[in-house]
């Protein structure tokens, strides 16, 4: 086996570890990666090397988009590559200031839309919405087997919602809360012939309707795999499952998707989990589903077809594999997939052409795996080159193994081949990886990014919250080799990386678009024109206030309410020149939001304070940017004539 440089003593001691851990269901990922002592920060200057590929030049673009998801602050990060320059943020189940995301009318309509009515009472003393979102798995719509540019989806595993982006503004246009499902972990989208599906593991185990009238019984518990249409972001259908569904992928024929599955057992608590030495990856077939749907081989819960998916049922085979399979990734040749071990120091390489005589019982299960190789402890991810290499993650090792698929099922069959090209060290505890254009038939083999859970010792010291380190790795010649660090906040998790010809961004909003839509009917009602007419309309104790922006000026200097109004202000930007992006706050009132070119954008409060309140231009748009102001005047409600 090639390495870089040998296992530390540490490590091997970390087995033993791992080993005990296993057995009795006490050993949390945290501790085992306290258990590594990292190496000194290196010293004196940096070697000579491929870093320069990195560098961007003044006035040169960067050849990739990097969508980053970014766990618990709930929102899609943009960045370059390979420059690894952060361009843009997009809030998703997160709330802005910048942008006003939660606090716009048109924001907190696609927030509120995104939860269940069952919820909505439980969250009407917040409007009706989540103040949190763990943001996981950003995946890009595809066409015949490629990024297609549409859409990027995102999935929430803290409330269990999926939302949608689009690529052409960057900007989230519907979430939806998933019934009969507790999270979603896992999401991946069909490769072909489009998108088609959104897949989407849901994880936890629960009653099925959760009501209330089955609690302590785990045995009447289910996992669920939904099936989101993702033009419509309605629900498709869900399949019952036994075990806890974690990572998820599907095909390039659109017949087939498969995820892992841990906790065979159906335990509620560590120990249980831990039981038995196998799990196993579910492999649903698509068109059998469809079927049943057709013909109405299903049970309806909450108005969604649940179709039983357990051992036995014609829709879903169980393949086993090492205990507590993680990542679930398809190679760019459309014909393997691989599940990574995480608590066995393999990967199992599947044959997807397989499965059609597996779902004909020609063959058993595991008769479909064509190699399983040892790469390391914890393998938990696996990115490709589209020449062949895979790109596995070892958390406990901290290190990327690059190995061969030929050569793994060579050496699956007997012969004396080492899969293994060579292993790289990085810092620390790598979760997801990501290679360019990795998750598609246009693999390039240019870059890997590895995501790193720790970054000690990496970065100036912040305190006890440390950023995590994301690692930019070339991959294009015949050895890796690692050429940038960069910090990250708040477990960012995944990442993937699109080529930009893949994406046609728009540089001003168009005047018809969707987002306006409410604002526009509004408008129309009130006989309003948004991109002249700046006026107020007063109904009663509702007022609409109705002003242009185009730099350096507000349509409107100043207007009056009363206190206990209602108060609806929208502003639409008529300004038409690229990034000339005008923004909106009323001052010590809650009130904030951006305005983009050609955009038109509302918020809603209650006037509830008298007296005098400026409203100001957040985003620098020219040079009397800070003389772009106006006045709220707000007077006091009349007293209530004694009797």
């Amino acid at each position: 086996m090639n390495e870089d440089r040998p296992h530390q003593p540490s490590r091997r001691r970390v087995i033993g570890t791992l080993a005990a851990g296993a057995a009795g269901g006490v050993i949390a990922e945290s501790q085992l990666a306290q258990s590594q002592t990292p190496p000194a920060p290196p010293t004196g200057p940096r070697k000579e090397g491929p870093a320069h590929k990195t560098e961007v030049p003044p006035g040169q673009l960067d050849d990739y988009y990097v969508f980053f998801s970014s766990g618990q602050t709930g929102e899609v990060r943009i960045y370059g590559l390979p420059s690894m320059r952060e361009l843009m943020r997009i809030p998703v189940f997160n709330r802005d200031s910048a942008t006003g995301w939660g606090l716009t009318n048109e924001s907190r309509k696609i927030l509120q839309e995104g939860v269940l009515p069952e919820y909505r009472p439980h969250l009407a003393a917040r409007g009706g919405i989540y103040d949190n979102g763990d943001l996981h798995h950003p995946h890009p719509s595809f066409t015949d087997g490629t990024y297609d540019g549409r859409y990027l989806f995102v999935n929430d595993k803290s409330n269990t919602r999926v939302a949608r982006i689009r690529l052409d503004v960057m900007r989230c246009d519907r979430i939806i809360q998933l019934p009969n499902q507790h999270t979603v972990h896992g999401l991946r989208v069909q490769k072909y012939p489009r998108t088609g599906y959104v897949f989407c593991n849901g994880e936890y185990r629960v009653p099925v309707p959760n009501t209330g009238a089955v609690l302590d019984e785990p045995k009447k518990y289910a996992a669920m795999f939904t099936a989101i249409d993702g033009d419509t972001m309605k629900i498709a259908w869900q399949v019952m499952v036994d075990g806890n569904l974690d990572n998820v992928d599907a095909d390039y024929q659109g017949k087939y998707a498969f995820s892992t599955c841990y906790n065979s057992e159906e335990g509620v608590a560590l120990p249980e989990m831990m039981a038995k030495d196998q799990d196993w990856v579910v492999i649903f077939n698509l068109p059998r589903i469809e079927e049943a749907v057709r013909k109405g081989d299903y049970k309806e819960i909450n108005g969604v077809p649940v179709i039983n998916g357990r051992h036995g049922s014609p829709y879903t085979r169980y393949v086993p594999v090492p205990n507590s399979p993680h990542g679930m990734n398809t190679a760019p040749d459309g014909i393997h997939a691989v599940a990574n071990g995480k608590l066995s120091p393999t990967v199992t390489v599947f044959d997807v052409r397989l499965f059609d005589d597996l779902f004909n019982d020609k063959i058993k299960p595991r008769d479909t795996v064509v190699a399983e190789p040892h790469l390391g402890l914890g393998p938990l991810h696996t990115a490709y080159d589209g020449r062949g290499n895979a790109f596995t993650t070892l958390f406990l090792d901290s290190q990327v193994c690059k190995w061969n698929i030929d050569l793994a099922r060579r050496a699956y069959k007997g012969e004396k081949v080492d899969p293994i090209i060579q292993k790289i060290d990085v810092h620390y505890q790598p979760g997801h990886n990501h290679s360019s254009m990795g998750q598609t038939k246009d693999a390039d083999g240019k870059w890997l990014i590895s995501l790193n859970k720790f970054s000690k010792d990496r970065f100036l010291n912040v305190g006890p919250l440390k950023p995590e380190n994301d690692q930019l790795i070339d991959i294009s010649g015949d050895r890796m080799v690692l050429v940038h660090d960069g910090p990250s906040f708040s477990e960012p998790h995944d990442a993937t990386i699109v080529h930009r010809s893949k994406i046609n961004p728009k540089s001003i909003w168009s005047r018809d678009d969707a987002f306006f839509a409410d604002a526009v009917a509004r408008a129309k009602k009130d006989g309003v024109t948004l991109e002249s007419d700046s006026k107020v309309i007063r109904d009663g104790k509702k007022v609409r206030v109705y002003m242009t922006s185009s730099a350096p000026v507000f349509g409107l200097t100043s207007f009056e309410v009363t206190e206990g109004d209602e108060v609806t202000v929208h502003v639409t930007n008529i300004d038409d020149v690229e990034d000339l992006t005008h923004g909106f706050c009323i001052v010590n009132y809650n009130v904030q939001m951006e305005v983009a070119p050609q955009a038109t954008a509302s918020v809603t409060f209650v006037a509830d304070k008298p007296g005098v309140y400026y409203y100001y231009c957040t985003w620098f748009c020219h040079a009397m940017h800070m003389e772009m102001q106006g006045r709220m005047l707000v007077s006091p409600a009349k007293a209530a004539a004694p009797k």
